[in-house]
């Protein structure tokens, strides 16, 4: 593939709700471009962006997959991304690394919530965007209605700029309403418009006109003159206007039939923009404050996507703003402040590479086995260092336990799960110290089962994944006295150890503390620390449940020794005696985590989160409605929403979103105290049973 200028470039992104019809539109689009001979087919695993395992297996996208083509004099780097909404840091990624999109509709389903949700992402990126209503060959195929779906949810600059020939069974074509001219079958053939659509076609186009005429104070003036706009204006216009996001045009068709997939192409060659359109957005601690897209400049490129290979091993993908990379080249990475060494560079279409000397300014390409670089690094040079924007994803909110099946699969977990999360930035590891878990957090179900698989067939680990335990804590809610004695004696030398303690509960939030009270020596000074370290260890399980505790102050008063029978471990063993009776006697109390949720839904759904806020013993602390949508902050117990996405994507039909964080503990009510506590007991009788 030969070199192009980054006015020549166009970089794409497909997006859509799942089943849309993205992965079948970018084969079409290939096959048309003469990159594959043939068009690939989902269910049989074939096609060329869809090609990991668990993708094939599931009949989805899980991975944004890199599809260039040439077509005419551009290049178009097509990304395919995910529609499923488990994966929505892909879509981010995508998003971040081009500066237009293909935003795909099915004509049988309509404007679903994957789609909506996109568009908000490329509109938060300030992307210039197509509308393809796909799948006009399906039963229940309605192109006006899903039209006016898009009109109502984001405004009428939403505009027709083809509309259908027939529909279902019916449908062979379409009609330009730029040109007016008709097109049918595939390849396409040029027609007479039908009698009984031109009324309606001559419509669209009128209101098509006015819009570009309102872009452009010329062709208002023209327009508003009685004179109609010509051809070669209204594309003129339109380009303008798509490229400044005033008007977002919508074409349709079929990729299966092949029906306005060629059509497309040339919208995406006229409308979208190029990288010399779109200023580069720079972090705002770069050194550098302006940067061209021009070969000639100095050399800055984003890393948005790592994975794991198979033959190439860690493959990193990097979009170049300026200048170029080389291969077998020197680069430095602003992010790590290292220098990295760049080996053979490829273009990456799919599963395939396609080596190349160089990637420049405005394109798209890969290289592999990359030492210290990560997904929003930027590689450029030292003496200019020109830092890009960093990509932002969204938080985890999802979060499972993994377990390892083997002892084999315990040894390589922990660097196979940090592969992962490499991989894929909506998800983070942590080792739970209070439970003793390894979690392994995401944005919902599907993303953790694939993960799982993943472990599986890339990294060879077999995992099991389960509800998270709650990282309950204990404490103690009046104060208590409390005198231990170890005394043990043997043939030689004996044990004795003896401590008076005192403890009192701490206001909530802050860490256990250790106080030394002895006076007159009765316990020496150099078996204090031995004291205070059987208390912490002793801390570790609560007299309850076996939970750490925390809030409690813990006094050394008094004591005595043996000169000789006394050791470090006896007042270690004496510290931990009087430790379980004081926490015994001083009436303990289970703390559940409390965490604040921020929901964000459609203002319809705001009655039903209510509800089932309710059901959760959460506490709703105010709401924010605005332009359609409300913003909920509650808090509630952790144990209630651990599977919180779940729900919230079912009572809001997935258009609902939300962060959560810990809050802080509180005392959980005696009921649920009870079951905790009954619960821990018969975990821990199961575990003494398998011993």
């Amino acid at each position: 593939m030969k070199q192009y200028s980054p006015g020549n470039i166009r970089n794409v992104a497909l997006l859509s709700h799942s089943g849309a019809g993205k992965t079948t539109l970018s084969e079409a689009i290939l096959f048309t471009a003469g990159v594959t001979n043939r068009i690939g087919k989902i269910d049989a695993g074939t096609t060329v962006s869809d090609y990991d395992p668990d993708e094939i297996k599931r009949h989805i996208s899980i991975n944004l997959s890199l599809l260039p083509y040439e077509w005419h004099s551009i290049k178009v780097n097509m990304l395919d991304t995910p529609g499923y909404l488990d994966f929505v840091g892909e879509v981010k990624a995508a998003v971040r690394v081009t500066e237009g999109a293909v935003v795909l509709a099915s004509a049988a389903s309509g404007l679903e919530v994957g789609t909506e949700l996109n568009w908000n992402y490329s509109q938060e990126s300030g992307q210039s965007r197509i509308i393809f209503v796909s799948k006009m060959d399906r039963e229940n195929a309605d192109f006006f209605k899903t039209v006016e779906q898009f009109q109502t949810r984001f405004g009428g600059h939403c505009l027709p700029i083809q509309m259908p020939i027939g529909t279902h069974t019916s449908f062979s074509g379409l009609i330009d309403l730029v040109s007016m001219k008709a097109y049918v079958g595939a390849p396409a053939k040029e027609c007479p418009i039908p009698s009984e659509l031109m009324e309606q076609a001559q419509i669209l186009r009128g209101k098509l006109m006015e819009a570009v005429a309102e872009s452009d104070d010329a062709l208002m003036e023209k327009y508003l003159g009685g004179e109609e706009l010509t051809t070669d204006e209204i594309i003129k216009g339109l380009k303008h206007a798509v490229v400044e996001t005033k008007i977002f045009p919508i074409l349709t068709g079929s990729a299966l039939l092949d029906i306005g997939v060629g059509q497309l192409m040339e919208a995406i060659e006229n409308y979208l923009p190029s990288p010399m359109q779109r200023e580069i957005d720079l972090s705002a601690n770069s050194a550098v404050k302006e940067l061209e897209a021009s070969v000639s400049s100095s050399p800055a490129a984003l890393v948005f996507k790592t994975t794991a290979d198979p033959y190439v091993g860690k493959l990193t993908y990097f979009r170049v703003y300026s200048g170029s990379l080389d291969s077998n080249s020197q680069v430095f990475n602003i992010n790590q402040n290292t220098t990295e060494r760049i080996g053979q560079l490829f273009m990456v279409r799919g599963k395939t590479q396609e080596q190349v000397a160089k990637v420049e300014a405005g394109d798209i390409g890969g290289v592999a086995k990359l030492n210290v670089t990560v997904t929003g690094d930027t590689l450029g040079t030292q003496t200019k260092p020109a830092k890009l924007e960093e990509l932002t994803f969204p938080k985890p909110v999802y979060s499972v336990a993994v377990y390892p099946k083997t002892k084999a699969d315990l040894d390589k977990m922990g660097t196979a799960l940090a592969r992962l999360a490499e991989e894929d930035l909506t998800m983070q590891v942590k080792r739970d110290a209070g439970t003793g878990e390894t979690i392994l957090s995401g944005i919902g179900d599907t993303q953790m089962s694939v993960a799982a698989e993943k472990l599986q067939n890339k990294f060879g680990v077999g995992v099991e994944l389960t509800t998270p335990k709650v990282p309950y804590r204990e404490s103690i809610t009046i104060a208590s006295r409390a005198e231990y004695k170890h005394k043990k004696q043997t043939g030689g030398h004996g044990q004795y150890g003896h401590v008076v303690m005192s403890f009192e509960p701490l206001p909530q939030g802050l860490e256990n503390e250790f106080e030394n009270k002895v006076v007159g020596g009765t316990v020496p000074k150099n078996y204090v620390p031995a004291v205070e370290k059987g208390i912490q260890e002793g801390l570790r399980e609560g007299a309850l449940a076996g939970y750490p505790v925390v809030g409690v102050k813990c006094i050394l008063v008094d004591g005595s020794y043996h000169p000789v029978d006394s050791s470090e471990i006896c007042f270690k063993i004496a510290g931990a005696g009087a430790l379980k009776q004081g926490l015994s006697d001083g009436r303990p109390v289970l703390l559940e985590p409390i965490v604040n949720i921020k929901i964000t839904v459609p203002n319809d759904f705001t009655g039903d989160i209510l509800s089932d806020l309710n059901t959760k013993r959460a506490s709703v602390m105010g709401m924010n409605p605005s332009g359609g949508i409300n913003v909920i902050d509650a808090c509630a117990p952790m144990a209630e929403v651990l599977r919180y996405a779940t729900d919230l994507k079912s009572i809001t039909q997935g258009r609902g979103t939300y962060t959560m964080e810990f809050a802080n503990y509180k005392e959980a009510p005696g009921n649920i105290m009870q079951k905790v506590v009954a619960d821990r007991q018969a975990e821990k009788a199961k575990e003494e049973a398998a011993k």
